[in-house]
């Protein structure tokens, strides 16, 4: 986002204090939801009022992803009384805002969207709380030494994708209205408007060149390359559930304690799995682990862009997959050498 189009959009100046309060306020009538010290790790939880937010926080273990596609959320329940079924469906209701959300975060929102809500069909689950959520976005201070949201095509204070948009001042806080929904929020005449301008962050020069998705095909069939990078990985899935634009999931039904009532649950799965796709009589679409690894990463960089007709990869470049790997399998690592083999 350049400055001009931020200077268009109203600011405020506002303390940390005023902030807080201002988060109160809203607590009051709408669901907030924020970086939340849980047991020592940081994450995106309810909370009461500001005292229970983490301030001064970084990077969340995972992202707001679960905010709007839950690792398990019931679809449906389903009634049978003898030749008799009945279906019930219930959406998610209330307004809720997330507070802190850095930008590599809400692009993997926008990612959500793309498959959620500009397919078809749209799914009316991620609908209804897409449709009742707010983002206020807090811009980095500094690039964390995993991050590399740069070299993916995004920025660390980065605003298009959020309603409101803060930015860490000496003083406080710089205050952004990005949206009328931003904009809706802001408690008027409240706040003192500013020109001052939005801090500038400098991130540091990315480190490698993502190939353009038509260099992708010539990887495709480099079995000895996969198989290498396969030697370490576990298939633990964990780096799908943390990744912000990671969206495959599995849907079963099972029964509930009360005869003839049973739920149809939605799961987060992945790609990476041994099992995923598994179909009648047992065969495996990808049995291989290089494979699987393979497939993430055309589907990072070259079939979800394909798919959804996006001009950025599937990569937010938040760097979560690097902190979690339990064997050190760096997505960077993986991105820099098919640079170099293109």
């Amino acid at each position: 986002m350049t400055d001009q189009w931020a200077s268009a959009n109203k600011r405020w100046a506002v303390t940390q204090e005023q902030l807080a309060g201002w988060l109160d306020s809203l607590a009051k009538v709408r669901t907030i939801i924020a970086p939340r010290d849980v047991s020592g790790v940081l994450l995106f939880r309810k909370v009461a009022d500001s005292s229970q937010v983490a301030w001064g926080f970084g990077r969340t273990v995972m992202s707001v992803k679960e905010a709007f596609l839950p690792s398990t959320e019931r679809l449906l329940t389903i009634h049978k009384t003898g030749q008799e079924v009945r279906l019930e469906v219930e959406l998610a209701e209330g307004q809720q805002i997330i507070f802190g959300v850095r930008p590599c975060d809400a692009r993997g929102v926008r990612m959500l969207d793309a498959v959620f809500l500009d397919s078809n069909p749209v799914d009316p689950y991620y609908a209804a709380r897409r449709a009742n959520t707010a983002l206020v976005g807090l811009a980095c201070r500094q690039v964390g030494a995993s991050c590399f949201c740069t070299a993916t095509g995004g920025a660390p204070d980065e605003a298009g994708d959020m309603d409101v948009m803060l930015y860490e001042t000496g003083e406080g806080y710089l205050v952004e209205a990005v949206t009328e929904r931003g904009r809706f929020l802001i408690p008027g005449g409240e706040w003192p408007q500013t020109r001052q301008p939005r801090p500038q962050v400098q991130p540091p020069e990315a480190a490698f060149t993502v190939p353009a998705r038509e260099d992708w095909p010539r990887f495709f069939n480099q079995a000895e390359y996969w198989d290498r990078m396969a030697e370490r990985c576990h298939s633990c899935r964990v780096c799908a559930y943390i990744c912000p634009t990671c969206r495959c999931f599995a849907v079963r039904d099972e029964a509930l304690p009360k005869p003839g009532e049973y739920e149809r649950i939605r799961c987060w799965d992945s790609c990476e799995g041994k099992n995923y796709r598994l179909v009648a009589g047992g065969h495996r679409p990808r049995s291989v682990k290089g494979e699987r690894i393979r497939n993430r990463m055309f589907c990072k960089f070259m079939y979800f862009p394909e798919q959804y007709d996006l001009d950025e990869a599937a990569c937010t470049g938040c760097g979560r997959c690097i902190d979690a790997c339990p064997v050190n399998l760096d997505i960077t690592e993986i991105v820099t050498e098919l640079g170099r083999l293109a």
